[in-house]
């Protein structure tokens, strides 16, 4: 069977770029069918209310919708739609997402809650289409090495699980610490897992700062080294998750946790292994 996956982009979070890629790395799954729709990089109602009914089209088994901060009106609005459908869904989330568990509990949604995907420094003095990019592929960099990406590649694969065995599909309820993140990466060296756990608690503390420097601070002279130094924390962050990975390499332990050919997750250590 193909299980069929609407996915639902909103605004940009560091995981948003690569969520779907996730689940089909070498493009040749054979067991799942994706479907992806966005409203860009605005995420107000008015683009949620236009494009989410929209994955209804698709029919899918489940559906998952992503963006940053899932109280702004237009995430609320999205969550309100979704949890009117008949199709289970997942709200995947930066940290303001905390807040808000208990109402999608009550809405009947999944969440993942990625706590070291930062809120970007959005003050125009620093952010141009560059700082942008240059900022989200530093994210990328510490959510992959971390391991938080497998924690939302094992939740997923977990839904596409339950839907191949014709069972209720089980939304995942996880808040994604540092901790949650180094287990899923599973370092054998211990120097790097303190590595990969100082890169997440960083990211995290860049969320806090440019939130203080877009949002609260309201002096250009203030705010500009607020933002700029929350930048700089995540390239240092970046630089550490990659040690944590080239100390594993060293060793010959990166896990690797890749799709096999039917479909289901296997898993391999040593670089010239097979992955089982």
């Amino acid at each position: 069977m193909v299980v069929k996956i609407g996915i639902i982009k909103s605004g940009n979070i560091g995981t948003s770029p690569v969520l779907d890629l996730l689940l089909d790395e070498r493009a040749d799954r054979p067991n799942i069918d994706v479907r992806v729709i966005g409203s860009g990089a605005k995420m107000n109602p008015e683009q949620v209310e236009e494009v989410t009914p929209k994955i209804k089209e698709f029919n899918p088994d489940f559906a998952i919708f992503i963006s940053p901060n899932p109280g702004a009106p237009g995430p609320a609005k999205a969550r309100e739609l979704l949890s009117s459908y008949d199709i289970p869904a997942l709200i995947i989330g930066d940290g303001p997402g905390m807040g808000k568990r208990e109402e999608m509990d009550e809405q009947g949604l999944g969440y993942i809650i990625v706590k070291a995907d930062p809120m970007i420094g959005a003050r125009r003095e620093l952010l141009d289409p560059t700082e942008m990019a240059s900022f989200n592929s530093d994210v990328i960099k510490v959510l992959a090495l971390t391991g938080a990406y497998r924690t939302v590649q094992n939740a997923i694969d977990g839904m596409i699980a339950d839907v191949e065995a014709g069972k209720d599909v089980e939304l995942p309820k996880i808040v994604l610490s540092r901790d949650v993140a180094v287990k899923a990466a599973d370092f054998k060296n211990p120097y790097a897992k303190a590595k990969a756990m100082a890169a997440y608690e960083i990211a995290t503390k860049v969320a806090d700062i440019d939130t203080e420097g877009c949002f609260m601070v309201q002096d250009a002279e203030k705010y500009i080294p607020l933002v700029a130094s929350a930048h700089e924390m995540i390239a240092v962050a970046a630089k550490l998750a990659e040690e944590a990975r080239e100390i594993e390499k060293s060793n010959d332990t990166v896990v690797r946790t890749p799709h096999s050919g039917k479909g289901t997750t296997v898993s391999k250590t040593k670089l010239l292994d097979k992955p089982a």
